[in-house]
């Protein structure tokens, strides 16, 4: 393993050290641990907007704090959940009088410390709701959705709740936005290579030089297969047919889509990926308004890549075409 960290038990501390002082003008931290927020003061008057998860993924969720993003992250260990602590650290920091909303994946040590830290919360005063990410189509059926995992989905949903809470909406009303994002959005992904995880230096799964996993989860959760590497045209194809059939997405609907780098695949793969997938779509008569390339949601050093579809409706678009200025992800209209 070649990694550029110093002690292993520290790699996390180091890494949100090393954001803080890169971006000190915008975030700061809160309490005396992991939890990050933006530099103001919570605005008054506005649903606070809480993230979190395991570290490993960056940028999601770390950098995804500023202008219509997230207004706090609760920040885990490498590919573990937050402790109730640092989200209840998140949660005071993001309170701005109309309640605070908790987005993250749907993993179950999430589950429990998030839902802890809402009753915690909920003590001190400060009213909360939860939206769980779930748009990984290969971690269960259409019939068991809210058992699927949380994945690259997560920077749409997170870009419309920001929007949708800057527009002064009342908790139940961001809540049921954020929600609608999240039943629009699917995602799937494959892997090619396994990642390192850098304070263990041990691989997450193994993959034969010559295989690849569809639907492999981003913490090396198993796929629904695993096949011998096919080319960019037949896999993007396979996977394009699970996402489209999942929803299902129809001619004429209009989207905004995502090819997302798992850390080791390159940007000009990246393209290629989406070519194919364009392709597919303009095939099906769906009408792509925008995309995203690039690597949001990662797996360390695992090669692969996964692609989302979100479906817009009148709002959706309206949100999603407002400013997002984060460290990790910036979306500006012209």
């Amino acid at each position: 393993m070649k990694k550029l960290i110093n002690e292993m038990d520290k790699v996390v501390d180091e890494c949100v050290e090393g954001f803080l002082k890169a971006n000190k003008n915008q975030v700061k931290r809160v309490g005396n641990v992991n939890a990050i927020a933006r530099k103001e003061a919570p605005k008054q008057g506005k649903v606070g907007i809480v993230i979190g998860g395991g570290a490993g993924h960056e940028p999601l969720f770390l950098e995804f704090i500023g202008g219509g993003m997230a207004d706090a992250v609760a920040h885990g260990d490498i590919f573990a959940a937050p402790s109730p602590n640092v989200i209840l650290e998140a949660t005071r920091a993001a309170a701005g009088g109309e309640g605070v909303l908790y987005i993250y994946g749907n993993y179950e040590g999430d589950v429990m410390n998030f839902d802890m830290a809402a009753e915690m919360a909920k003590n001190e005063g400060i009213e909360n709701e939860t939206v769980r990410v779930w748009d990984d189509v290969a971690s269960a059926s259409p019939d068991e959705i809210e058992e699927r995992r949380g994945i690259s989905g997560d920077l749409f949903i997170i870009k419309i709740a920001g929007a949708k809470a800057e527009t002064g909406a009342d908790l139940e009303d961001v809540k049921s936005t954020v929600e609608k994002a999240r039943d629009n959005t699917r995602s799937i992904g494959i892997a090619l290579t396994s990642a390192t995880l850098p304070n263990t230096g041990e691989k997450t799964f193994e993959l034969g030089e010559d295989e690849m996993e569809v639907g492999m989860g981003v913490h090396g959760e198993p796929g629904v297969e695993r096949i011998k590497i096919k080319s960019a045209e037949e896999t993007v194809r396979t996977m394009a047919d699970k996402v489209l059939e999942d929803l299902p997405f129809r001619s004429g609907d209009e989207v905004v889509t995502l090819v997302n780098s798992y850390g080791a695949t390159t940007r000009l793969e990246l393209q290629i990926v989406y070519d194919e997938f364009s392709s597919i779509l303009e095939e099906r008569k769906i009408d792509v308004y925008d995309a995203e390339i690039g690597a949001y949601c990662t797996t360390q050093d695992m090669a692969g890549c996964s692609i989302t579809l979100m479906k817009l409706d009148r709002e959706l678009k309206k949100l999603y075409n407002t400013d997002a200025n984060s460290p990790g992800y910036k979306h500006f209209q012209e």
